[in-house]
């Protein structure tokens, strides 16, 4: 979906996608509507918005955990939502895999380390005798900075950075292409989210891995993504480059988002408002908005005449930075 990347390989592509879910008596809560994107193989690609806005709901349908009641998303080519051949399934599981929001519910407290981090070897059977598989669990907890002799102990002797990078392990001894990160770092202590975030992108850069980064955050998202995409109540309303969103952030929402990152300036922070999303400030004719490109890589969720206005503000702020 983007014009200046048209010579980047597509791993991931979200087309027209729906996720609804049945509330009673012929109800249907829609949780994400029409979803369009693609995620270029190599690349850290951030959905960000607040709780509820259907992020995590996204993260689940690209692992067959939720179904689409509309669309299609593809992996490499092929169609992964919907009914899909056994052999097609199990390849989805072996190569795209997920790291959880919380460290502590994802793992088993009965298991020890050694057992969580194998269980994916195990359903595919993905060594060819015990002494290889110890050796891949021993070298997956040295590659997230845990120690062989960790392997023994349970989920609950570790702290709650050291159980991500349990998680972290055994998504990678799996040795997926894609993987979604949902929420990674939002249960651990500030002093470890950037360990983790640093492990992350040297991970990703040693096995050229892709991840689809979920966050509410959009100060963790800057130092981790390529690309950002926000999403507001089901919707995408605005994608684009981490560096431009941050500078050229249109959509209301994008920035009344951007008001509650915390500043590195206490005098800045003191003075400044946070912006209040207003959905009553959009054009109201109902003309029907869809993705538009306003700029290379930029795309912003609007009818005709908004794009008036985000085009004037673009120039309003270009006019301001020169």
């Amino acid at each position: 979906m983007s014009s200046n990347n048209a010579d980047r390989e597509v791993i991931l592509s979200i087309k027209h996608v729906d996720v609804s879910f049945d509330v009673g008596h012929k109800k249907k809560f829609v949780a994400v509507k029409d979803a369009n994107f693609d995620i270029y193989k190599g690349e850290t690609f951030a959905l960000v918005g607040e709780s509820g806005s259907g992020k995590t709901t996204l993260g689940r349908a690209i692992l067959r955990i939720n179904p689409c009641s509309a669309g299609e998303i593809l992996f490499e080519g092929k169609r992964i939502s919907g009914k899909i051949p056994k052999a097609e399934d199990r390849n989805v599981v072996r190569n795209i895999q997920m790291i959880f929001q919380d460290p502590a519910a994802s793992l088993n407290e009965r298991a020890t380390i050694e057992y969580c981090v194998s269980e994916g070897l195990y359903n595919f059977h993905l060594y060819k005798d015990e002494a290889e598989r110890v050796a891949k669990v021993d070298k997956a907890l040295e590659d997230v900075g845990l120690l062989p002799e960790h392997k023994s102990r349970y989920p609950h002797e570790f702290s709650g950075g050291q159980r991500q990078r349990v998680g972290i392990a055994r998504a990678m001894i799996m040795d997926p292409k894609f993987i979604v990160a949902d929420e990674p770092i939002s249960a651990l202590d500030v002093s470890i989210r950037a360990q983790v975030l640093n492990l992350m992108n040297k991970l990703k850069a040693e096995r050229n891995l892709t991840y689809l980064f979920i966050a509410h955050d959009l100060s963790v998202v800057r130092f981790i993504a390529d690309r950002i995409a926000v999403i507001h109540h089901g919707e995408i309303v605005e994608i684009a480059e981490s560096e431009t969103l941050f500078q050229y952030p249109l959509h209301p929402y994008t920035v009344s988002l951007l008001s509650t990152v915390p500043m590195p300036d206490p005098i800045v922070e003191r003075t400044r408002k946070h912006i209040d999303y207003d959905p009553s400030v959009l054009d109201q004719s109902g003309e029907k908005r869809e993705m538009r490109e306003i700029r290379p890589g930029h795309f912003i969720f609007a009818t005709s005449k908004e794009m008036e206005g985000y085009e004037a503000k673009i120039a309003q702020l270009e006019k301001e930075r020169a």
